[in-house]
């Protein structure tokens, strides 16, 4: 009987030192591991890209053929405009695609904010603070991104739309191609806002590494991604 308590004993103390071992972890490697987390939830994002710009180039490409072509070639005009619209339908669902990543990023990235005042090392917390809302500032500046990409997005369906009637007026057209046109700054302009963050970021982050101590292999340019070239 003694022996069987002892044996219970001795299992609660192993149970107690592994759970012991578990929340030894550092805060630091905690964070780190968050982080590396959030860049595996982007990887959609990332994929998106290179699709997303074919998509708009093959767009571009169809508008082109468009305005080369006069009245009396209605119907390829309708045609290729229908071609367009599809197009966009698909750009649409990968900007959704890409949104969503964005956002399962940004729910495992703000898990660090509580773990950075548990940061011993006094350089190391005020940069990941720094980090942190930088980070959450690149969060913002995507969903402006999204926003004003999905504004273009409508904006070039009623384009194409407009284009399938044969009694458009050339003024109303004009019109909507301003406002097309205003919308493509708009996104250039949140872009580039984006991408700033996203350098800002990455650059904190291998900062905070150094100063946590933590050892990590970058790959070529992988410290400082420049993605969204829309």
């Amino acid at each position: 009987m003694k022996f069987k308590k002892h044996l219970s004993l001795l299992f609660i103390l192993i149970i107690v030192a592994v759970l012991s071992a578990c929340s030894n972890t550092s805060a630091s490697e905690k964070i780190y591991n968050h982080l590396e987390k959030a860049v595996e939830l982007e990887e959609e994002f990332e994929k998106q890209q290179d699709k997303i710009v074919k998509l708009e180039k093959k767009e571009q490409n169809i508008y082109s053929k468009i305005i080369d072509l006069s009245m009396d070639d209605f119907d390829k005009i309708k045609k290729l405009s229908d071609k367009a619209l599809k197009s966009i339908e698909k750009r649409a669902e990968k900007i959704e695609m890409e949104k969503e990543s964005i956002h399962a990023s940004k729910e495992e990235f703000i898990k660090i904010k509580d773990l950075i005042d548990q940061l011993e090392n006094k350089q190391a917390k005020d940069t990941a603070e720094k980090m942190f809302s930088v980070m959450m500032e690149r969060y913002n500046a995507y969903d402006k991104l999204y926003q004003a990409y999905s504004k273009s997005l409508e904006r070039e369906t009623k384009l194409y739309k407009m284009l399938q009637k044969k009694d458009l007026k050339q003024e109303t057209l004009s019109n909507h191609i301003k406002k097309l046109n205003n919308s493509y700054e708009k996104v250039i302009d949140a872009n580039k806002t984006f991408n700033s963050r996203t350098a800002e970021y990455n650059e904190l982050k291998e900062k905070f590494y150094k100063q946590a101590d933590i050892k990590v292999e970058y790959e070529d340019n992988a410290s400082s991604k420049d993605k969204n070239n829309k």
